[in-house]
């Protein structure tokens, strides 16, 4: 039964050895020991995107929709620095403070990614760095 995925291993193995860090002044630096994205041969793996205007240092203020607006600018600012487009976005992550604004959280979504729908969970955690209402992490797909 192992059999077949053990000969998959070594290949795939390979493949994801190779990666980069992304880093853009476009989106603010991590807060932590850690990159705002990683790309593989075949995938970016997009850390949490928070709503810290990179030029201010600061969280945005007006609530929740211009949170949401601010993480997905940063997200898609790391995106062009990886060098994909928002179309190759596969899975997002979204952790709210209060699943009450999911309908606010939606609409902002859905302005921004347009007819792409990448695969999507929505997570109500208890807190969020500096506080903040909205956070987003993504997996995108690599062209070749």
């Amino acid at each position: 039964m192992f059999r077949g995925i053990t000969t998959q291993l070594p290949s795939l193995t390979r493949s994801i050895m190779s990666f980069t860090a992304v880093s853009t002044p476009h989106a603010p630096a991590a807060v932590g020991p850690y990159s705002q994205a990683i790309k593989t041969e075949q995938f970016v793996f997009f850390s949490g995107s928070i709503p810290v205007d990179p030029e201010t240092k600061k969280v945005v203020d007006g609530g929740v929709e211009e949170q949401a607006k601010q993480a997905l600018k940063n997200m898609s600012a790391v995106a062009e620095a990886s060098g994909v487009p928002l179309t190759s976005i596969v899975k997002t992550t979204v952790f709210i403070k209060d699943m009450n604004d999911f309908g606010k959280i939606n609409a902002v979504y859905a302005a921004h990614f347009g007819d792409h729908k990448p695969a999507r969970s929505c997570v109500e955690v208890a807190r969020l760095p500096f506080d903040v209402l909205f956070e987003i992490e993504a997996i995108a797909v690599v062209s070749k």
